[in-house]
């Protein structure tokens, strides 16, 4: 290997150290999941297997997180792109909890307020961001003691064998105690066969929002068609799920407003040129319906960073401006216009 192999080398090593620092420190996106770490969901947690002769230690409590200022929270729901009608309905159902509370600090009688709620609308448009924040903003309001999100599907929550599934769910509502229960495509708890154990973790939910709906909010999302059959499917959800949240797809200007605030986050900059390609770019691959909004946009943001990393590779000298800097060619071979 003579000196240049070694120079492209240490450069590559740089290259994709800076670049994973860069995408981890945009913390949790837009979309809820960070960019560069795994999902963390009910679905895919394990219990880490002990030594044998590893001592078992006391269980730690969680330090309850401190309570944010209500004007912090509505500030950073308002720097979402879009979501007009979301924000919306998040400051009514503010307002109607700061009205209550009222009532009931001057002796008025108030009606039973339910704070449970329906996301629905296609992936990608927001619904664990939303719901992530709406968990924080009830901790705020004092509904709720801690202000977690724990967020599950269907196989965090039915178990294959009798008796199983409602000792599953029970845990889930356990680690939720004091937050937000979040349910992504819950629909597919309405199993068909009669060997379903789906609507064994229903009832389980229902009951412990009976038990516990001082202290505990749950929220069900997914396609819109299905979460409203959903919940005309049961009584029991009809009458505690009567606040409907309807997620709208992004434009393909607001996607651009996306990748912006994505690329704002990690240290980048779009040269001269780059941001007509790429809105050419989300245009083009948001005209088919699996493109998933804010998801799609993640994915082309890291496609066009291969490209970009590709390119900062072949060079011999990389400086701080070249790492944070995207051109159109970094689109264009993203996109397959160019080849690497």
């Amino acid at each position: 290997m003579d000196r240049k192999d070694e120079i492209i080398l240490q450069q590559m090593d740089l290259i994709r150290s800076m670049t994973e620092r860069n995408l981890r420190s945009m913390d949790a996106d837009f979309w809820g999941t960070p960019l560069m770490e795994k999902k963390v969901t009910e679905k895919a947690e394990k219990p880490a297997e002990k030594p044998a002769a590893q001592a078992e230690k006391p269980e730690q409590k969680e330090e309850i997180p401190p309570k944010e200022k209500i004007e912090d929270l509505l500030a950073e729901l308002d720097g979402y792109v879009g979501m007009d009608a979301i924000k919306e309905e998040v400051r009514s159902l503010i307002n109607m909890v700061q009205v209550y509370k009222l009532r009931r600090e001057n002796d008025l009688p108030t009606t039973d307020m339910s704070l449970h709620m329906v996301f629905s609308g296609n992936p990608g448009t927001g619904k664990t961001t939303v719901a992530r924040i709406m968990a924080r903003i009830y901790h705020s309001l004092d509904i709720l003691s801690r202000g977690q999100l724990v967020e599950v599907d269907r196989s965090g929550l039915v178990a294959g064998y009798v008796g199983q599934t409602a000792l599953k769910t029970q845990k889930v509502i356990e680690k939720a105690m004091g937050g937000v229960l979040f349910i992504d495509e819950a629909y597919a708890l309405n199993g068909k066969s009669e060997n379903d154990f789906g609507q064994e973790a229903i009832d389980t939910i229902l009951k412990a929002m009976e038990d516990h709906r001082d202290d505990l909010v749950v929220i069900v999302a997914g396609y819109t068609e299905l979460m409203d059959r959903f919940i005309h499917s049961n009584p029991g959800l009809e009458s505690r799920f009567n606040r409907f949240l309807m997620f709208e797809d992004y434009t393909p200007e607001q996607m651009v407003a996306i990748f912006k605030m994505q690329c704002k986050k990690g240290c980048y900059v779009l040269a001269e040129g780059t941001e007509e390609l790429v809105r050419d770019f989300i245009s083009e691959e948001s005209a088919d319906d699996s493109f998933g909004n804010a998801r799609g946009v993640r994915n082309l943001f890291e496609h066009i960073l291969v490209a970009q990393n590709n390119r900062l590779a072949k060079m011999e000298q990389v400086t701080r401006e070249d790492l944070m800097q995207i051109l159109p060619d970094d689109v264009l071979r993203a996109r397959g216009k160019l080849d690497n």
